[in-house]
């Protein structure tokens, strides 16, 4: 049987790594798509055995060059995604919307079997969101030009390598206080990678046709809980300090300076929201993978990192 040839883009990311090592391993052959061959060929190339994976260079617009590596795809799957706007072209809108809508087009020109686009959950709620706004235009072009398409809807993201439970974990080692907006209350469902690789392989190999699933973990935890988790597994504790809208909108102000903010004015109204399952479409479940791995299981093995002592610390040997 001949191997299924699948077209990734967004491979470098901690869901893309996962996602390349579990296609790999059950025979498929991984075309990933990089900006900068230079940069990330070595991390890409790293994930897979020799013969299985190739790494293309292309700008995500070079639709010339594109549609080339279209021709001996099967499957397609776009992971790009922003959490906020860089230069001029990296904006919402073109990685969300415009690129997304290029893909469904030419996996409908070449009839290929399966279009997988990861967006996200909750951006129905957000209306005053540009960031949930331009997820669901991209949304609505896909459907619109591929109707098979699949699109999967992921609450938080969490594992060693993502940006989230390891940069709150250096933010709360560091600082002696930590500001929470709306009480804390938004809820999460947070998925580990590796649950939500077993989903996108699942509705591969099982040729699932679901249009959008609802990808969430075992649990339901409000931001303040999660705080809270990460604060009493790197064995801290921190002032967590309510704040006010008017002052948490000239914080995010302030961060937006930066080229890599850790908040913007977009991100904060995004956290009035929920990001738990909205009973509108199914989830991962529903379609016959729950996910199975727990919060504090999971950043239980790597928080040591953020310890006093790390890997060594008498504290790890004494509480675990």
């Amino acid at each position: 049987m001949k191997a299924k040839n699948c077209l990734i883009f967004g491979g470098s990311g901690q869901i893309g790594r996962n996602l390349i090592r579990k296609l790999t391993k059950n025979d498929y052959k991984v075309t990933v798509v990089t900006r900068n061959i230079h940069q990330k060929s070595y991390i890409i190339k790293t994930q897979a055995n020799a013969g299985y994976i190739d790494v293309v260079e292309a700008q995500i617009f070079d639709e010339k060059k594109i549609r080339e590596l279209f021709k001996k795809a099967d499957i397609c799957i776009n992971l790009i995604g922003i959490l906020y706007e860089k230069k001029i072209g990296n904006t919402f809108k073109n990685i969300h919307s415009i690129f997304p809508s290029l893909l469904a087009k030419l996996c409908k020109e070449y009839k290929l079997k399966h279009f997988i686009h990861l967006s996200a959950l909750g951006i129905n709620d957000a209306v005053d969101s540009i960031y949930a706004k331009s997820k669901l235009e991209g949304e609505n072009n896909i459907l619109k030009s591929f109707p098979n398409a699949i699109i999967l809807r992921p609450s938080i993201v969490y594992s060693v390598d993502d940006n989230f439970t390891t940069n709150f974990m250096t933010l709360l080692n560091r600082t002696p206080g930590f500001p929470i907006f709306y009480k804390g209350r938004t809820k999460f469902s947070p998925i580990h990678c590796s649950d939500l690789t077993d989903i996108i392989y699942f509705v591969i190999s099982k040729k699932i046709y679901a249009n959008i699933i609802e990808c969430v973990g075992p649990e339901v935890l409000t931001f303040k809980n999660i705080l809270e988790k990460l604060l009493k597994l790197i064995n801290k504790k921190r002032l967590l300090l309510p704040f006010p809208l008017p002052l948490a909108k000239l914080v995010a102000g302030f961060y937006e300076l930066f080229p890599e903010p850790l908040l913007t004015k977009d991100q904060l109204r995004l956290l009035k929201y929920d990001n738990i399952k909205s009973g509108k479409y199914k989830t991962n479940s529903e379609i016959g993978v729950p996910s199975k791995k727990y919060f504090d299981e999971e950043v239980k093995k790597y928080c040591y990192m953020w310890r006093d002592g790390g890997q060594f610390s008498t504290e790890k040997y004494q509480k675990d």
